[in-house]
């Protein structure tokens, strides 16, 4: 049985909101929060102190999907003793500088707008053989964020700091989750962030790509649940 005093802390990707998880909402009915995290400020630590007092119960899992897992590493170093446990889903703990690929996204989104953003850089995440309304469903919602947040959310993304560090020294379990075709981060760095964590785990999810709560939501599902009867 689930503890109840154990809650879920859901993060989502850019360029979506948190209801990128309507799959993961029922995993843990009345205790689960998974917030967009836009409006809470300019850095991925404001994001991460702002998400974590939503929750008021001692002990969390926290999944997050890409820069949602980058948060839920901000929140591990934030409160190291309530995060019971960590999945991280197409995530990267550290931070490559690339500010050639940060200013070309950025003028991408200002100067042609959201929708032709999300057709070259987000788009091209999921894998071609995923349901075609799923990700008709993922452009919805990302049409659907003012141009400015998901611009914010670009530039937390290419600024955040890197956290091989929490990772490395975090006590407790972390499960790192990577679709077979994602390339963001991809197998290769999910397998290392496994490795190098104390008490790391790799789920490898076939025929997927980037946005797995999404592409295989069930598959994701069972994961977070065997860390919940676990926590």
């Amino acid at each position: 049985m689930v503890d109840s005093k154990l809650e879920l802390l859901l993060l989502h990707a850019l360029p979506l909101d948190g209801t990128m998880w309507a799959e993961q909402m029922k995993l843990l009915p009345g205790a689960t929060y998974a917030p967009t995290l836009y409006s809470f400020g300019d850095r991925i630590e404001s994001w991460a102190e702002k998400a974590l007092a939503l929750t008021t119960a001692k002990r969390l899992v926290i999944a997050g999907c890409s820069v949602g897992g980058s948060c839920a590493l901000e929140v591990a170093a934030l409160a190291p003793d309530r995060v019971s446990a960590l999945v991280l889903i197409g995530t990267k703990a550290w931070r490559r500088f690339d500010p050639v690929y940060h200013a070309s996204a950025l003028q991408t989104l200002h100067e042609k707008g959201l929708e032709a953003a999300w057709c070259e850089f987000w788009k091209p995440l999921f894998v071609n053989e995923v349901l075609p309304e799923t990700v008709e469903k993922a452009k919805r919602i990302t049409m659907r964020q003012p141009l400015e947040d998901v611009a914010r959310g670009v530039t937390i993304f290419h600024t955040r700091p890197s956290r091989d560090d929490i990772l490395s020294s975090f006590p407790r379990p972390v499960v790192v989750v990577t679709g077979s075709e994602d390339v963001a981060p991809g197998l290769n760095t999910s397998r290392k962030q496994a490795e190098m964590a104390q008490h790391g785990r790799l789920h490898v999810i076939p025929e997927c790509g980037h946005y797995l709560p999404m592409e295989q939501p069930e598959a994701i599902n069972s994961i977070i649940r065997q860390v919940l009867e676990t926590a």
